[in-house]
C-alpha cells in the first residue's frame, strides 16, 4: 500500500502456508511511518484474538503491538489476571510511556542545541584565528 518511496504497511492475520504478501485471513490494522509520529491504526480486539489464537507476530510487528501496549494485555491474559487488574496494570504502564516519551523528546531537543553550539564554536574559533596569526607573521618578516 502507499506509493512509490512512502509506504504504508497493512497488518494482517495471515495463514502460514499462504505466500508472504499473498491471501490473508484478516486485515488488523494499518501502519503509517512517513507521519511524525507514525500511525498505527489497529482493531484491538482482533490483534487479541489472533494473538490468543496462536497467530505468531513478525519481530516488527511485535514491537508495533508492543508499543501499543497489546502485548502487555496479552502477557497479563496469559498470567491469568482478570480484567480490572489488567486495566490497572495498562494505565500504569501509558503514565510511564508518556513520561518515557517526554524524556526521549526533552534528550533529543539537548542534544540538537548542544549540536547547534558545537557548530558555532569552530565557526567563531575560525574567525579569531587568522587574527591571532597576523601579528606572528608580521615579527617573522622584521
Amino acid at each position: 500500500m502507499g506509493r512509490k518511496k512512502a509506504p504504508i504497511y497493512k497488518i494482517v492475520a495471515a495463514d502460514s502456508r499462504a505466500r508472504r504478501d499473498g491471501r490473508f485471513i484478516e486485515a488488523v490494522g494499518q501502519y503509517d511511518p512517513n507521519v511524525h509520529p507514525a500511525k498505527l491504526e489497529l482493531v484491538e480486539d482482533r490483534a487479541m484474538y489472533w494473538l490468543k489464537a496462536g497467530a505468531l507476530p513478525t519481530v516488527t510487528v511485535k514491537n508495533l503491538l508492543s508499543g501499543k501496549g497489546i502485548m502487555l494485555k496479552l502477557h497479563l491474559s496469559k498470567k491469568g489476571a482478570d480484567d480490572a487488574k489488567i486495566a490497572a496494570e495498562f494505565s500504569k504502564w501509558e503514565s510511564m510511556q508518556e513520561s518515557k516519551l517526554q524524556k526521549m523528546h526533552d534528550k533529543k531537543l539537548r542534544r540538537k542545541e548542544k549540536k547547534k553550539k558545537a557548530a558555532e564554536k569552530p565557526a567563531e574559533s575560525t574567525a579569531t584565528t587568522p587574527a591571532a596569526e597576523q601579528p606572528a607573521a608580521e615579527e617573522q618578516s622584521a
